[in-house]
C-alpha cells in the first residue's frame, strides 16, 4: 500500500503539509516526495510493488498534468496498447492514468480493472479530479481546509485532522470533478438476474472468474505471500495460486497460544498445496497491549472489525519483521457475496439479495478497511481476489434463491465450484467461522473480561450515554469507543455504525456480532 495526500490551493504552509503527511508514512517507506503546484500540493509515500526503479515514483507528470495513485491497475498493459497506443517506460501500472484521462476523461474510471484511489491535477483546464475504486479496496478521505474551505484528500483520515474541520470517507465507485461527486459504477446495483439456473454451469462460471481474479493479482515485481486461515475462502485463494506458481507459495497463519482453531486446518491446507508455511502464536497480553495501536490504524470503533483486526494486525507485524514479503493476498469479501451464518435466516431470496447489496455498499467501512489498515500499517500491500469487478458482477446476478442455504451448508455454490482436487473435502466443506473466533475463542473472551473489569456498571451506563451516534451497548464496545475518541474525537460518523446481523430477521436480533451467539453456529470453525 502507498499513501498520499493532496490539498487544493497553496494557503497551507508546506511545513504543516509535511507534518500531517508524515502521519501516514507507514504506508510507503520506500520513498517520499512532495510537489508544490500552481494550485496545490501533492505528497506521495511509496511502497514499490510494480516498477521498482525510481522511474515508478509519484507524483507522476505527463504533459504538465500531475497524478498520485495508491492502486494496482491490472489491465494497464491492455489499456496502454489497445486504448492509447502508448509505449510504457516506467514499469509502473499507474503510468497509463494521465494519458487515459486526457483521452477519455471521466469515462476512464470504469475502464480500470483493479483497485485504486487517485487524485489528478489537469493543468490545461486547471481542475482537480479524484476517484476511488468501486469496492473501496484502496482508502481515501476528503476534507475541507480551515480558512479557505477548499478540498483536500488523503489515504487515511488522520493526515487531514490538523488542518480540516470536516472530514468524510470518499464515496466508493465515485469520482470528484468540478466540486461534485459522481457515481461511475455501483457494483451493488443489479438490474437483472441471470436466467440460467443450471447449478453446474453457474459454478463453472464462479470457478473460472475466481481463478482469473487470483491470477491477475499474482503479477508483482515485489515478493508475494498469502494469509491462510484454513477456512474456505483463503484456502481457495492459496490453492489456485499454488497451481500457477512454480515455486512453493509462502503462507502465513496465526492463533492464540491456548485454543487456536485455525492453525491445524491452515497447516493441513499448506501441506496439501505444498506451500512454505509459517505460523505464529499470540497471547492474551499481546492482544490487550495492541488494542490502542490497532484502533489508531483502523480509525474505527466497530466491534467485529477490531476483533478480527487484532489477529491480522499481529500476523502482519510478524511477517514484516521476519519475512521478505511486500504483497499479501487474502480471502475477504466472499461472505458478502455468498452469505454469512446469519443469512441462513433470510426470510426470502429478495431479502437475501437486498442484504448482500447492503453489505457490498458498506464493505469499505468493515472487512475491506481491516485488510487495508492491518497490512498497510506494516508497509505491505493487500490484494483481495474476491473483490474482482467481473467476479462480483457475475455472482450478484445469480438468482439469490440458489445462493440461500438449501444445501445443509452455507456458501454451497462456492464450495461446489471447486473439487477435492483443489482442497481436501472436509476443508472445502468446513463450516464458516469468523476469523476472530477461529484465531481462538479466548481472543474475544479475554478482551471482554478485561472490559468488564475496566468499568463498573454505573460508570458504564453513564459513559455510554454520552454518545448518541453508534451508542456503545456493551462494556467491550465502550472500551473501543473511548480509545477511538482519544485519537479521533467527535469523528464517529466515519463509520456508519456497528456491523451486526439483520435484527429484523428471525433469530438475528442478538447483542453481539459474532456468529457464536447464533442458534445455527453449531460446529462452525471446527
Amino acid at each position: 500500500m502507498c499513501g498520499f495526500m493532496s490539498v487544493c490551493g497553496t494557503d497551507l504552509p508546506l511545513s504543516v503539509f509535511k507534518s500531517s503527511f508524515h502521519s501516514i508514512a507507514h504506508r510507503g517507506p520506500d520513498a517520499s516526495k512532495c510537489v508544490v503546484l500552481n494550485d496545490g500540493i501533492m505528497g506521495f509515500h511509496r511502497l514499490a510493488i510494480m516498477g521498482l526503479s525510481e522511474k515508478g515514483m509519484q507524483p507522476m507528470e505527463w504533459n504538465g498534468n500531475v497524478c498520485i495513485c495508491n492502486g494496482e491497475i491490472y489491465n494497464y498493459r491492455f489499456l496502454a496498447k489497445e486504448k492509447l497506443n502508448l509505449s510504457l517506460h516506467t514499469g509502473s501500472d499507474c503510468e497509463v492514468l494521465l494519458p487515459l484521462y486526457c483521452k477519455y476523461k471521466t469515462q476512464m474510471f470504469d475502464m480500470l480493472d483493479g483497485e485504486f484511489a487517485m487524485v489528478c491535477y489537469i493543468k490545461e483546464s486547471d481542475e482537480w479530479i479524484a476517484a476511488r475504486d468501486s469496492m473501496g479496496i484502496r482508502p481515501m478521505f476528503y476534507g475541507f481546509q480551515k480558512g479557505n474551505g477548499r478540498i483536500a484528500f488523503a489515504s487515511e483520515a488522520k493526515a487531514l485532522l490538523p488542518f480540516c474541520d470536516v472530514i468524510h470517507p470518499f464515496p466508493i465507485g465515485t469520482y470528484y470533478k468540478d466540486g461534485e461527486f459522481h457515481c461511475y459504477h455501483d457494483c451493488s446495483n443489479i438490474t437483472s438476474i441471470q436466467a440460467n439456473h443450471n447449478l453446474e454451469t453457474l459454478c463453472k462460471g464462479i470457478r473460472s472468474r475466481l481463478e482469473s481474479a487470483v491470477l491477475k493479482r499474482l503479477h508483482s515485481d515485489a515478493p508475494i505471500g498469502f494469509l491462510l486461515s484454513g477456512g474456505l475462502d483463503s484456502s481457495l485463494v492459496c490453492s489456485i495460486a499454488a497451481k500457477h506458481i512454480t515455486q512453493p507459495i509462502k503462507t502465513f497463519a496465526i492463533g492464540m497460544d491456548k485454543d487456536a482453531i485455525d492453525l491445524s486446518y491452515a497447516r493441513e491446507v499448506a501441506d496439501f498445496i505444498g506451500s512454505e508455511h509459517h505460523e505464529f502464536l499470540i497471547t492474551k497480553d499481546d492482544v490487550l497491549k495492541v488494542l490502542p495501536e490497532v484502533i489508531y490504524h483502523l480509525e474505527s470503533y466497530d466491534i467485529t472489525t477490531i476483533r478480527a483486526s487484532v489477529g491480522m494486525y499481529l500476523l502482519c507485524k510478524k511477517i514484516s519483521e521476519e519475512k521478505d514479503v511486500k504483497v499479501l493476498l487474502s480471502g475477504e469479501i466472499s461472505d458478502e457475496l455468498f452469505g454469512y451464518k446469519y443469512t441462513d435466516y433470510a426470510p426470502s431470496a429478495k431479502e437475501f439479495q437486498k442484504e448482500s447489496e447492503k453489505r457490498i455498499r458498506e464493505l469499505y467501512q468493515y472487512d475491506v478497511l481491516r485488510a487495508d489498515r492491518c497490512i498497510a500499517a506494516h508497509a505491505m500491500e493487500a490484494r483481495v481476489p474476491f473483490s474482482d469487478k467481473e467476479l462480483i458482477a457475475y455472482i450478484m446476478r445469480i438468482d439469490p434463491e440458489l445462493k440461500r442455504n438449501h444445501y445443509g451448508i452455507g456458501k454451497y455454490l462456492l464450495r461446489h465450484a471447486f473439487t477435492d482436487m483443489d482442497l481436501p473435502k472436509h476443508i472445502r466443506m468446513r463450516e464458516k467461522a469468523a476469523f476472530s473466533d477461529a484465531v481462538g475463542h479466548s481472543l474475544v473472551d479475554d478482551i471482554q473480561a478485561y472490559a468488564n473489569q475496566y468499568y463498573d456498571d454505573a460508570t458504564y451506563e453513564a459513559k455510554r450515554k454520552c454518545y448518541t451516534h453508534a451508542q456503545p451497548f456493551t462494556k467491550e464496545s465502550l472500551y473501543y469507543r473511548e480509545l477511538f475518541e482519544s485519537f479521533f474525537p467527535n469523528r464517529s460518523h466515519w463509520i456508519k455504525g456497528f456491523w451486526m446481523p439483520n435484527a429484523t430477521w428471525p433469530n438475528c436480533d442478538v447483542n453481539d456480532p459474532s456468529a457464536r451467539v447464533l442458534k445455527n453456529y453449531g460446529n462452525s470453525g471446527q
